[in-house]
């Protein structure tokens, strides 16, 4: 009896469900969050060597000033910490984080007050953040407020712990914040608004600067605010209790 030819098989190819594409779009977001994690991780480490040359707060700034003016550049001058005045450090620490030298990158009671005034206002205006937060959104974020933006924000703080000690960390704040439309730094800001180097501000001068900073472009144009003087007042005779980094 003649064999039976067997008919072959045709493989059929496997059609992708929703689960399917579901599992492959989070593992790209999974590999793109962790490479972007992984980014930042080594960033940090070069620079506690290097200076960053700019900031996303800075890079965003100059866009939105050449949108006006296609010429527009920032003013902003890199000096090491021992060239800007201890004054400015003090009432730096003294208005934005007293904790500074003592905390790991973190004051988890400020964020819960944060949190609480969130709740309450029903939108986001506070952030308790830290010096270490600030140079962690300066850094690499942006303005926008949002929680997964806040989350970010305190992963980028804990590299920055992990890698740099507290005067490293402090002085890239001190030459990287926002001082005012286009001003970055402790020296743009002290010849900018007064005129000298950063290391000849005198308390006077540092208190002011030091309050303008969580509304510089605010205070930049609003000098003669009676809240800046006022809150200058504050901040000066808190100064000579702030603890600097060593």
């Amino acid at each position: 009896m003649a064999a039976q030819r067997r008919t072959p098989r045709t493989t059929r190819k496997r059609r992708w469900g929703p689960w399917h594409w579901m599992a492959y779009v989070v593992t790209l977001l999974f590999v793109g969050v962790l490479a972007t994690q992984l980014y930042y991780f080594m960033q940090i480490g070069w620079w506690v060597h290097f200076n960053p040359q700019s900031t996303a707060f800075m890079r965003a700034a100059e866009a939105r000033l050449r949108e006006t003016d296609a010429n527009a550049t920032l003013r902003h001058e890199w000096v090491p910490y021992d060239q800007i005045s201890r004054n400015l450090k003090r009432a730096i620490i003294a208005s934005e984080d007293a904790n500074f030298v003592n905390h790991d990158g973190f004051e988890i009671d400020a964020m819960l007050g944060a949190w609480e005034k969130n709740q309450k206002k029903g939108r986001i205006v506070a952030g308790g953040s830290t010096l270490s937060q600030q140079l962690a959104k300066n850094l690499f974020l942006s303005s926008e407020k949002s929680y997964l933006r806040k989350a970010e924000e305190l992963s980028i703080t804990w590299m920055l712990e992990f890698w740099m000690d507290k005067q490293r960390i402090f002085e890239i704040y001190l030459n990287s914040v926002e001082w005012g439309d286009g001003v970055f730094g402790a020296e743009a800001a002290a010849r900018y608004y007064y005129g000298i180097p950063a290391a000849k501000l005198s308390p006077w001068q540092a208190a002011r600067l030091a309050v303008m900073l969580p509304r510089p472009r605010y205070f930049d144009t609003h000098r003669n605010s009676p809240y800046l003087a006022q809150r200058a007042g504050v901040i000066s005779r808190r100064m000579g209790a702030a603890e600097l980094p060593q």
